[in-house]
Order: structure tokens, then C-alpha cells, then sequence
């Protein structure tokens, strides 16, 4: 029996408009079509320009797609929703109970201490504040940040201590779609272990993962399928 799709990107176009180059238009996607189920780990593949951190941004929603069509089913699987067209307050509905997105760099919000960074995304849900904390603390202790650090702002935290706050963010409400944009690019090899794990776990629990990897021994560890990205060249344009 196949597993239900959680995610169905149709004919997917993105292009950007330079206003302060003559309103030249700059296609970044063009055409891209892919499912994606529960348990799979999609792999976008290609060099840099080939889009893959824009895909991502689409299916986020920060991006305004510029054609085709982005369904997500809903946690819960009552209904679809088309990202493309989707209200912003239909986009915010999606990201506090659908889709997590696990960026290449954290947002660092002042004052706000790193243990309730993590656990804000399960209190959202409705979950007890002190039970959120204690989830985040157990993602903090497994990612190996020290507990010294856990009740300070990570505004002054390492690159790679705060890549760790943010994967332990996007984790900790074990959403049916994560979004992954090099989760593991300023990781030391014990920590990307670490999260490769926390991905083959995600799929086991029926999750749809796309990520973006830069280290090819992580891709080759979470990966079922992979789609190959080129960058748009002016033949592609002219035909």
C-alpha cells in the first residue's frame, strides 16, 4: 500500500523582477514538478544557482510562487491547501501545525532565551510551557549544547551552537513536513551524526522531509530520493 502524499508541487515557475536593473526578470525555477509521502526524504540535488534554497523558500512560503501549484495536506489530513494561492494567515496556519523549516542560520530573537527558542514552536500547539521546556531540553542535551548555555540569549553562541538551537527548534513539534536548508552545514562530524539520526527518525514516524545537504556523506545517509536542479542557461530561455 503507498503511503499518502503530504506534498504535491506541480509545474512550479519562480522568478525574480530586478527594479533596480530596468525591471529585468531573472527565472530561478521553471517547471518543477515532484511528490513527496509520508516517510520519504527528498533530496534537491544541483550546483549552486540551481534554485534549491528558493524551492524551499516556495514551499515555505516566503516566497510568492511565480506559476504552477504547491498542495499541502494538513496535519490531520482533512484538506489540502495550495501554498501558491493560500491566504498569509492560511501560511501561518501551515507553519504553527504543518510544515517545520530548518534554515542555515537561526533568528536570533533578543533577550529570549535559547531553551524557550526550542520550545516555542510545541507551546503554539497548546502544549504546557513547562513541558515544552522540557522537550527542548532533552533536543539541547542530544545535540550536545552545553547546559551552561540553555537559558541564555544565542545571540553571542557560536555558528555551530546556534545551528544546533535552530535544528532543535524545527524538530521538537515532530510536524508531518520539514523543510531542511543544510541543517548540518556548521556542524563538527559528531553533531551531523546527530541529525542524521533525528532525520531517519522523522521519516520512521512518517514525516515528508526535503532537505538540502552540502556534505555529500549526509545526503547519502538520509536520502530515498533525490531531485536533480539546474540552473536555468539563456537555452533553456530560447526554447
Amino acid at each position: 500500500m503507498h503511503e499518502p502524499t503530504l506534498l504535491s508541487v506541480r509545474h512550479l515557475g519562480k522568478h525574480f523582477t530586478l527594479h533596480t536593473q530596468g525591471g529585468t526578470t531573472m527565472p530561478v525555477l521553471d517547471e518543477i514538478s515532484f511528490e513527496v509521502a509520508r516517510g520519504e526524504c527528498l533530496v534537491l540535488d544541483g550546483p549552486s544557482g540551481a534554485g534549491k534554497s528558493t524551492l524551499l523558500r516556495c514551499l515555505y512560503g516566503n516566497y510568492l510562487a511565480s506559476s504552477g501549484e504547491i498542495q499541502v495536506r494538513e496535519a490531520g489530513g482533512l484538506m489540502r491547501i495550495d501554498v501558491a494561492q493560500a491566504t498569509p494567515q492560511q501560511i501561518i496556519e501551515l507553519r504553527r501545525t504543518t510544515i517545520s523549516y530548518v534554515s542555515q542560520f537561526l533568528r536570533v530573537i533578543p533577550r529570549v532565551s535559547a531553551i524557550d527558542i526550542v520550545a516555542e514552536p510545541l507551546q503554539a500547539l497548546g502544549r504546557d510551557a513547562g513541558a515544552a521546556r522540557d522537550k527542548a531540553a532533552v533536543l539541547l542535551a542530544r545535540l550536545n549544547l552545553p547546559e551552561r548555555l540553555w537559558h541564555l540569549p544565542p545571540a553571542t553562541f557560536s555558528g555551530g551552537e546556534q545551528q544546533r538551537v535552530n535544528v532543535a527548534r524545527g524538530f521538537i513539534a515532530e510536524k508531518p513536513i520539514m523543510l531542511l536548508d543544510e541543517p548540518t552545514a556548521s556542524l563538527d562530524a559528531a553533531n551531523r551524526a546527530v541529525v542524521v539520526a533525528m532525520i531517519r527518525e522523522a521519516c520512521l514516524r512518517g514525516a515528508a522531509v526535503v532537505g538540502i545537504f552540502h556534505d555529500a556523506e549526509v545526503r547519502d545517509a538520509v536520502a530515498t530520493r533525490r531531485l536533480p536542479l539546474s540552473p536555468i542557461v539563456a537555452e533553456q530561455l530560447a526554447a
